[in-house]
């Protein structure tokens, strides 16, 4: 159950994209919640929309007053101070519907696909092209998306954000991923 939240509102800066303060915002947000080992708190987007695709400008983190002070009190948002205004912690209004943020992962891309198919049946490169042609290619989701850099193995991918429906009653499962983002029949947050 989430009955508090801290609003981080991205600064407009000259010298770099929006794209660029949210891939180095979220990206020290999953660093946090690791080393914290939690999964207690959720985020959501307040201004997300999905015409024009966009996060918006806020990242809002929710759970309750525990866990937010314990992430708040770590040196997270070291190097982003600048970027960033960070509200108080104050409580979600009581009656707010409920929504769940998850992530979506969409396979988009033939060669991702034909290295997966190498590793799990040992073909070919010659084999995995002839099992999955270039016309398998997928567009990609029109979703908002942060792209990050994996810290295993320093790829670059897609973190695609969508909101569940509303719904009148909080859902709870098994707690929010290292991202903060819910599963399909997981946590939801208060949407406000």
């Amino acid at each position: 159950m989430t009955t508090h939240y801290i609003d981080l509102t991205l600064l407009p800066d000259p010298e770099f994209s929006q794209a660029h303060l949210w891939r180095a915002l979220y990206a020290k947000l999953h660093r946090a919640l690791v080393q914290l080992q939690t999964s207690a708190i959720g985020v959501s987007f307040p201004q997300y929309q999905l015409k024009p695709q966009t996060l918006g400008q806020v990242l809002r983190l929710h759970g309750e007053i525990a866990p937010l002070e314990q992430l708040m009190a770590t040196d997270w948002l070291k190097g982003m101070r600048d970027h960033v205004t960070v509200a108080s912690l104050a409580p979600a209004p009581a009656q707010a519907p409920h929504r769940i943020v998850q992530r979506q992962q969409f396979k988009t891309s033939v060669e991702r696909l034909r290295r997966r198919r190498m590793q799990r049946k040992g073909e070919t490169v010659e084999q995995a092209i002839a099992a999955i042609p270039d016309s398998m290619e997928r567009r990609p989701p029109r979703l908002p998306y942060v792209q990050l850099r994996s810290s295993s193995n320093g790829q670059s991918f897609y973190l695609w954000i969508e909101q569940g429906p509303l719904q009148a009653l909080p859902s709870t499962g098994r707690g929010f991923n290292a991202y903060g983002l819910g599963q399909a029949s997981g946590d939801s947050i208060p949407w406000f």
